[in-house]
Formats: C-alpha cells, sequence, structure tokens
C-alpha cells in the first residue's frame, strides 16, 4: 500500500515538474518577445526625437530576465532526470546558460560604462 502511494506520489510530481518547466520556459519566451518588441519601439521613438540609443542595455534587461525564468525551468527539471545522459545535457544546458547571462550582464556593464563617458564628455563639450 505504502509503494502504491509512493508511485503515486512520484506521478503528481512529476507533472507539477513538468507543468512548472513548461509555464517557467513560457514566461521566459514572452519576457523576451515583449522586451525585444518594446527595444524596437524605445528604439525607433529615440531614432526619430534624434537621441541616443542604447538597444544594448534595454534588449539585455529582458534577455537577462528571460534566462532567469529558463534556469529555473532547468533547476526544476533535475527532480525529474531519469539517468547520467539526461543529467549531463542538463548540465550543459545550465552552463550555457549561465555563461550567456555572464555575457548579457558584461555587456550591459560595459555599455553603461561608455554611455557614462559619452555623457560627461558632452558635458564637457558644452561648457
Amino acid at each position: 500500500m505504502f509503494d502504491n502511494f509512493l508511485l503515486q506520489f512520484e506521478t503528481v510530481l512529476h507533472y507539477i515538474a513538468k507543468f512548472s518547466i513548461h509555464s517557467l520556459e513560457l514566461v521566459g519566451i514572452l519576457i523576451i518577445i515583449v522586451g525585444s518588441a518594446k527595444t524596437f519601439y524605445l528604439t525607433i521613438k529615440r531614432i526619430r526625437k534624434k537621441q541616443p540609443v542604447s538597444i544594448v542595455i534595454e534588449l539585455g534587461k529582458s534577455l537577462s530576465l528571460a534566462l532567469e525564468f529558463k534556469m529555473g525551468a532547468e533547476i526544476i527539471n533535475t527532480v525529474i532526470i531519469r539517468d547520467l545522459n539526461e543529467l549531463a545535457i542538463l548540465a550543459v544546458v545550465i552552463v550555457i546558460r549561465a555563461l550567456m547571462a555572464l555575457l548579457i550582464h558584461w555587456e550591459i556593464v560595459m555599455e553603461k560604462k561608455k554611455n557614462e563617458a559619452h555623457t560627461i564628455a558632452s558635458t564637457r563639450e558644452q561648457k
């Protein structure tokens, strides 16, 4: 009887994990789509007004947030892994996504520094 309960519990846990994984992946995809559309809109708006455009910062924030959701999905996926091959693939995916998140973060920081330097130079020219 206890074995039957554990089997049912494992089945329920599996379905909850799968639903959570797909939900988090969907949220990540939606964030990328909305963030890209917002960045495109802001870029067009700033070009029309002849203002500086910082696509890297706007899009980078969206991509970084989306990657966080997608990595959360991968972490939940570790609960339902059945063999070492799946675990190895999952580990590679997590490492790649983590490296992408670091790269995006680095690009945002570099772009902010570049924008600050440009702002300081513009301020000095105006004086």
